[in-house]
Formats: structure tokens, C-alpha cells, sequence
């Protein structure tokens, strides 16, 4: 199992340079991956920083470890747009980027305040399921073609191809207890990240969708599981089938108490 951190780039962390920072004293304290939220709005005015633009800065200040925004929704993006994006991160940070993806939430009304974008989950949903399999045609250098629901691509074709083969790693967040259409969703992608909606995961929850996403896979390539939760039960949640445990902060998370907590270098399980 791999431990990262997993933290909001706002808040407490809305500084881009603070991110560089924190970024490259958490390889120098041996964690495996650095991660960050991936939002435009929260529930109050604070200082924001881009997640994909500080991620190139990352990709620059760091050597080793794996970096990522989990999670992009993919729904308020353009598709090839992202595909250009991520690829250009994977060679910048020497084939070290993991793409999470979601459909987006609006509590925060990060879709309503905005003219344009998907008012519901059916249609985000539609729209993610096409960004995976565009994002997938764009990466594999070939002339790609695509009809989905909402999105389509005509005989394209993008140069270079990611460092990372067959893909760059896409994990997808899902909520539990898992529906048929997230569960499919994410069996389909690199990994998953779940996320209990009214209370934390335990590793039963765990060991449950792990179960459920490995019966669905109809290939035996490797399938990450990343979870965020308490440093206590790291080891719990690595019998129970996770391979990224990560210890995430909270936008308001005092700054004394991320160094602290960084330099103490990830759990020893």
C-alpha cells in the first residue's frame, strides 16, 4: 500500500507557492503521492488556486512522487482539452500523473452559478461516461473517432502519446453503497475512489466494493483502490484491499498542523 496526502488548493492552501512548498517536503518526508481537490467554488469566500496549474509547478518542484487532481469533473471540462492537458502534466512530471474523474457536485453550486453547464446528474453522468472513452481514443496516438451520447470526436488524432502505457492511470470516484452505473463506471477505469456520502468508509465498506468492482473487471490489468481516512486504521484498510491510503486535510486545516503532520512522513505499516 501507498500513502499520500490529499488536500483542497483553497483555504489554508489557497497559495500556489505554499503548494510547491508543501509538495516537495512531502517527498523529501517519504509519502508516495501528493493530491488535491479539484474545484471552482466553496461554501465560503476564500483564496483559490487552480489545481491543474499548480500541479505543473508540482510536476516541476518534485521528482518521485505521483501527483493528480482527485477528482476533475470531467462533466464541466471539455474532454479533448483535457486529454491535451493531462499528457502534457505526464510528460512534464515524468509519467508520474493519476487522472481522478467524477461526475461534480453542486453544493457548492459550482454548476448552478454557471450558464451552460449540466443541471443533473443523468446528463453529468452522460457526459463523464463519453470523457472516459474520448480521453482513452486521444491517449492511444491513433486517429480517433467517437459518437457518444452528448460528445463526439471526428477522425483526430493527438501527438504524443502519454509516457504511461497503455494509459494514464484514470481512478473514479464513486459514492457508496455503489449503483449498477458508477459501479460499471469505475470497473472500467484504473481505480476507484470511494467516498462514503453520510459517513466515513470503514474497511468493510471497503472490502465490499473492492469485492464488487473486481468481479466486474473483464481485464486482470492492475486496479488501484484509494481511500481517505484516519492514520490509525491504515493498516485495516490495507488488508481490506487499498492501495493508496491517503491522509487528507480540511480547507480550514491549520497551517503548523500540515507541517506537522507531513514531516512525520506517512504511516509505518
Amino acid at each position: 500500500m501507498q500513502h499520500a496526502l490529499y488536500l483542497p488548493p483553497f483555504g489554508t492552501f489557497g497559495d500556489v507557492n505554499l503548494l510547491l512548498d508543501l509538495a516537495a517536503e512531502a517527498e523529501h518526508a517519504g509519502w508516495d503521492g501528493f493530491f488535491m481537490w479539484d474545484h471552482l467554488l466553496y461554501e465560503d469566500d476564500v483564496p483559490f488556486v487552480d489545481a491543474w496549474i499548480a500541479l505543473a509547478g508540482i510536476a516541476v518542484a518534485t521528482d518521485r512522487i505521483r501527483i493528480g487532481p482527485l477528482v476533475t469533473p470531467i462533466p464541466r471540462r471539455r474532454p479533448w482539452k483535457v486529454a491535451r492537458e493531462a499528457v502534457t502534466l505526464d510528460h512534464l512530471s515524468g509519467g508520474r500523473l493519476v487522472l481522478g474523474v467524477g461526475l461534480g457536485i453542486d453544493f457548492w453550486r459550482e454548476f448552478g452559478a454557471f450558464t451552460g453547464e449540466a443541471d443533473n446528474d443523468v446528463e453529468r453522468a452522460a457526459l463523464l461516461d463519453d470523457g472516459i472513452e474520448i480521453l482513452h481514443r486521444l491517449w492511444s496516438g491513433e486517429e480517433a473517432s467517437y459518437t457518444g451520447r452528448r460528445t463526439s470526436v471526428d477522425a483526430v488524432r493527438f501527438l504524443p502519446r502519454p509516457l504511461q502505457q497503455p494509459r494514464i492511470p484514470v481512478w473514479s470516484a464513486a459514492l457508496a453503497p455503489l449503483r449498477q452505473g458508477p459501479a460499471r463506471r469505475a470497473a472500467r477505469c484504473d481505480g476507484v475512489m470511494p467516498f462514503g456520502p453520510e459517513r466515513p468508509l470503514t474497511p468493510d465498506d471497503v472490502r465490499g466494493i473492492v469485492a464488487d468492482l473486481l468481479g466486474r473487471r473483464e481485464t486482470d490489468e492492475p486496479f488501484d483502490v484509494c481511500v481517505h481516512g484516519p492514520r490509525d486504521q491504515a493498516a485495516e484498510f490495507g488488508a481490506a484491499g487499498v492501495t493508496w491510503f491517503c491522509e487528507s486535510f480540511s480547507p480550514e486545516q491549520p497551517l503548523d498542523d500540515v507541517h506537522r503532520r507531513i514531516r512525520q512522513g506517512p504511516p509505518d505499516v
